[in-house]
């Protein structure tokens, strides 16, 4: 099946920039998300290896840092660990709810067939739209990222999440998000009743072809059981 990588777009309900790995009639939707200071590149080989029944969302986060840079919401690190514009945060995380409805819609594609996941800040805003809203999505990809606690008076109902799945990957030596916030992670969602996968690898805060393929392995079992 032939692919390929469609123009930018902005989606009017949202406002948010995205690109897609056409494939011709998917059944399946995954929408990816960048790290701060990226941009919808940032995970293209990773969509370029998945199922070519899945049509792959590479969202641009809606704050500006910089030419060619964005992010979905300010952070500082300090000795205390990362401080977040909460504000932002829940712009950006109600930005990609909006998002997601408006690719259902056009697609025809249902939110058991729906996954979203995302690098470093775009893992931690995957967690925050599916912990919200498991209603819009089967599942999650935690991918070198954490769980914002400012989250929690947001959390969906509990016989509403135990519908969703999640996989969590971390490298055992990630200077930026320590393996920590991956501990921290696990133990939330394991109270909340969500099933998780979680795999923890040699490296730092990096995306590597072993997560890649971990990743795939998870994904369709999710969305092909």
């Amino acid at each position: 099946m032939t692919r390929f990588l469609d123009a930018i777009r902005v989606d009017p309900p949202s406002g948010l920039a995205y690109r897609t790995m056409v494939t011709g009639a998917p059944e399946a939707l995954l929408i990816l998300l960048h790290g701060v200071g990226g941009n919808e590149s940032q995970l293209e080989s990773l969509a370029w290896t998945q199922d070519p029944r899945i049509l792959c969302v590479l969202a641009r986060a809606p704050l500006a840092m910089g030419p060619g840079h964005f992010g979905w919401f300010e952070v500082a690190f300090g000795p205390q660990g990362p401080v977040i514009n909460p504000g932002q945060a829940e712009a950006s995380r109600l930005q990609l709810a909006q998002l997601i409805e408006a690719l259902q819609l056009s697609t025809g594609i249902a939110p058991a067939r729906t996954v979203i996941a995302g690098f470093s800040q775009g893992g931690i805003l995957s967690a925050s739209l599916a912990l919200t809203r498991p209603d819009l999505v089967a599942g999650f990809g935690l991918l070198s990222g954490r769980i914002l606690p400012e989250i929690a008076p947001h959390l969906a109902p509990p016989e509403e999440l135990k519908r969703l799945s999640a996989f969590i990957s971390h490298g055992l030596q990630d200077s930026k998000l320590p393996i920590s916030w991956a501990d921290r992670a696990e133990a939330w969602l394991q109270e909340l009743g969500v099933s998780f996968r979680s795999r923890r690898y040699p490296g730092g805060h990096e995306w590597t072809p072993a997560m890649t393929k971990d990743f795939a392995v998870w994904l369709n079992e999710r969305l092909w059981p």
